[in-house]
């Protein structure tokens, strides 16, 4: 006999079959986080009962020990350098590479191959860009990308798109700036305003979550379509996350079976937001 809780996860994914829909300029019908006083709990419940995430191999996409990583894209072979000592300092992890990152570079390849997405010559900022991969990723595949990070991020991001962009005849066009969630952003960021925001792992902590809805809010027009793709780790954070972020953003969960077929893991989440 089935536990009440995996009762309750059937009774959600059967209600959740008539809240799929379009969002923003993505082509694949996603699953909404509908607004509601338990809706952000509701989705947690669902997708840790869906995925087990504990269940699976953390960073098999990945291997943070090494200083580099290969990954073929777009018909490239990339080469992203990784700061595995950087792992050490409190609050720093954008110094390697995160499965959640590879799996948001390679969900945009497949996107664009398979027609549901367009990203050529569209403007896309990165927020906390990291190591750069799916940056590099949206310019091979026709962006014109802006990649942004704290101040001292920027040494090595700016290393890895002149060793990976340089070489190739770009479609697209790519470079990099500082950017402190919360503070104003550049000109440069919102004037046009973006056509695609997208983040890795970018929601680690509650303390960050306000400073990223206020950058969010202030980079997304009418017409501005956010991938968030992120490793779960922690349900009370993504809860608390999704419950602020409901306020001003239509959500949808991208199902597994949009990704690319090569890079899926049940310990990673990918949404889609529109602002309201």
């Amino acid at each position: 006999m089935a536990s009440s809780e995996e009762a309750e996860v059937k009774e959600e994914e059967e209600r959740g079959d008539a809240r799929m829909a379009k969002l923003g300029s993505y082509g694949g019908e996603v699953r909404l986080v509908v607004d509601g006083e338990e809706s952000a709990a509701e989705e947690i419940m669902l997708l840790w009962g869906i995925q087990q995430p504990t269940l699976s191999k953390p960073n098999s996409f990945v291997s943070q020990s090494s200083l580099k990583l290969c990954i073929d894209s777009c018909g490239h072979s990339l080469s992203i350098l990784q700061s595995p000592s950087s792992l050490g300092t409190p609050g720093v992890t954008g110094s390697v590479m995160w499965d959640s990152g590879i799996v948001l570079g390679k969900f945009l390849e497949h996107s664009v191959d398979s027609g549901m997405l367009v990203l050529q010559g569209k403007k896309i900022v990165e927020l906390g860009s990291g190591c750069g991969l799916v940056g590099c990723i949206a310019a091979l595949l026709g962006g014109e990308v802006i990649l942004t990070d704290l101040p001292d991020r920027l040494r090595l991001l700016r290393k890895n798109i002149e060793t990976n962009m340089k070489q190739f005849c770009l479609r697209g066009s790519v470079t990099a700036t500082e950017l402190i969630w919360g503070d104003d952003a550049d000109p440069e960021l919102v004037k046009p305003m973006p056509d695609y925001v997208l983040g890795s792992d970018v929601v680690y902590s509650e303390g960050a979550v306000e400073e990223l809805l206020e950058t969010l809010g202030q980079l997304c027009g009418s017409n501005t379509t956010i991938f968030l793709a992120g490793e779960l780790r922690n349900d009370a954070i993504l809860e608390y996350f999704l419950e602020a972020a409901m306020k001003s953003f239509r959500i949808g969960r991208v199902d597994q079976n949009l990704w690319h077929p090569d890079y899926r893991s049940n310990r990673v989440v990918l949404y889609v937001l529109v602002k309201k």
